[in-house]
């Protein structure tokens, strides 16, 4: 049941709301969850993987970069001395894109305020990354850009 006040979840056996302490009626209907309640863990749980998977080629491509040097000849400097480096920082890119990933999946389960926004950026920016960023980005945008999405995250976040 949720408090047709402020909306947080309550108790059947409450008579008053433990949030805004608005009395609450004794014949109550049980909301039903909204689109963006139905969706949002799914939304979170897809964000946690695609942070998860982003790590494999994280991990990979820091091995490389330690590697590298060895399969260059000797000759070459500049490239024993950029390879290392390139791959290093692309690695270190993927971590961080992984890191945000599972990071904006965590705030959108626990429903926190400002993981909405940052899945909003980040789902744009994967739009970029056929086929699975794009379809992610494409169903991130979906679920928290709607008509009513923008109240519906603030009342969840409100209520944890």
């Amino acid at each position: 049941m949720f408090c047709s006040a402020c909306g947080a979840q309550i108790q059947p056996q409450f008579t008053v709301c433990p949030n805004c302490r608005q009395p609450i009626p004794a014949t109550v209907a049980i909301a039903l969850p909204g689109r963006l309640d139905r969706h949002l863990r799914v939304l979170g749980i897809l964000w946690v993987v695609a942070g998860a998977l982003f790590v494999i080629p994280g991990f990979v491509l820091m091995t490389l970069s330690g590697v590298v040097r060895l399969a260059l000849p000797a000759a070459e400097t500049v490239g024993r001395f950029l390879a290392p480096l390139v791959l290093s920082i692309i690695g270190g890119s993927l971590f961080i894109v992984a890191a945000g990933g599972i990071v904006v999946g965590w705030g959108l389960l626990k429903h926190q305020p400002w993981a909405r926004v940052a899945a909003i950026v980040l789902g744009i920016v994967s739009l970029l990354h056929p086929p699975f960023g794009t379809a992610l980005g494409i169903y991130t945008l979906w679920v928290l850009l709607s008509d009513q999405g923008g109240a519906e995250y603030g009342r969840l976040a409100h209520a944890t």
